[in-house]
């Protein structure tokens, strides 16, 4: 009998999920007092979604059609520098949701991978199509990291021991992660739940907020850590990084707080099919609505183009994402800066010229 190749998906996504459920049976669970996104044991959305059932993912699996995705060679790109001052602010695409933030003398990076896979111990799981844009020792002294949640695409436990071996940076991330990784040998880890603050370096601060999407790095575990996004306040800009998330209204709930960001670095993959991904990872039509409504001058398009984890090939997810944009009028056209790994954007200030300012026009669009 022949077995095809996405039943063999299948029993081996199965079988992996396993052995990590029996390691992580002795892990330490986090308690806390009880919020509106927390009941004492587990963490939960603003806007819950109905859970995804085993049958769903082998519905999947067995009916994929795969985008095309070849593997690609690394960018020839000069190192960062060591460091970006006088309000200049840079950033590096390095894969995925890695991306290296530069401003106010201060180097941070988001959810580092450099992992040959994403999955158990960086040995099992998907593989990477494209190599990391800069590579591992050309990296400046990093002083913060930023770990939106502890998906194996996001905490790389391999990663995350090289760079605090060799920078001792600070780690931020949300409840409930520092307990994990300690047990993994990443020490000293801040927590921040949603809305929370913690000051990064003089005149500049981080803010942990709302992401729609789910924890677990096993089947005995999931939601028992927290997910966000976070915003960088630096002297004259504001960031955000969204992590990884579906739509919601913590983007209202973003822009209430802040009236608007000189960049956005927005997921926009997985996408496909809609039916499987649509509750927990935002498409590029998702993105440009979120750009819109948190009148983000600069989108960097992130979370695509590194690792297979949907149906959409490679570039489809940018392909789609610049035809969306591309159908707005033009004063409601944010900056794409569509970065492949290992390509810089430095960014301009923003002034009351620039567009997505105040116009409703621009939500009736979408």
């Amino acid at each position: 009998m022949r077995i095809g190749r996405a039943t063999l998906v299948v029993a081996a996504t199965i079988v992996a999920a396993m052995i990590v459920a029996c390691s992580a049976a002795i892990l330490p669970e986090y308690r806390g007092p009880r919020s509106d996104h927390f009941d004492g044991r587990h963490f939960y959305n603003e806007e819950p979604f109905a859970e995804q059932q085993p049958t769903e993912l082998t519905r999947w699996q067995l009916g994929r059609h795969r985008g095309a995705w070849p593997d690609s060679a690394a960018i020839a790109a000069p190192a960062p520098p060591r460091r970006v001052s006088g309000g200049e602010v840079r950033v590096t695409m390095v894969n995925h949701a890695t991306v290296l933030i530069q401003l106010d003398s201060l180097n941070i990076l988001t959810d580092p991978v450099w992992s040959r896979h994403v999955g158990f111990e960086g040995r099992i799981g998907v593989r990477r199509h494209r190599p990391p844009g800069i590579p591992f020792d050309s990296l400046p002294k990093i002083d913060v990291i930023l770990i939106s949640h502890d998906h194996y695409d996001h905490m790389d436990m391999p990663t995350l021991l090289r760079l605090q071996r060799r920078f001792h940076p600070r780690i931020v991330t949300g409840l409930g992660n520092p307990g994990y990784l300690a047990s993994q040998g990443v020490q000293g880890a801040e927590q921040l739940d949603w809305w929370q603050s913690a000051p990064l370096a003089p005149g500049v601060r981080v803010t942990a907020v709302p992401a729609r999407h789910w924890s677990g790095r096993s089947l005995s575990d999931r939601y028992e850590r927290l997910w966000e996004g976070f915003v960088i306040e630096g002297a004259r800009d504001t960031i955000y990084f969204a992590g990884d998330t579906g739509w919601g209204r913590m983007y209202e709930e973003l822009h209430a707080r802040w009236s608007r960001f000189t960049l956005a670095l927005l997921p926009i993959a997985p996408f496909r099919p809609r039916w499987y991904m649509a509750r927990k990872h935002l498409s590029p039509d998702d993105a440009v609505r979120a750009a819109i409504g948190t009148r983000s001058a600069t989108v960097v398009p992130i979370h695509w183009g590194t690792f297979e984890l949907g149906d959409d090939g490679e570039s489809e997810a940018v392909d789609t994402l610049r035809a969306a944009v591309a159908t707005l009028p033009a004063r409601c056209r944010p900056h794409l800066a569509i970065l492949r790994n290992g390509e810089s954007a430095t960014l301009k200030p923003l002034d009351d010229s620039d567009s997505l300012t105040l116009s409703t026009i621009c939500l009736r669009s979408r």
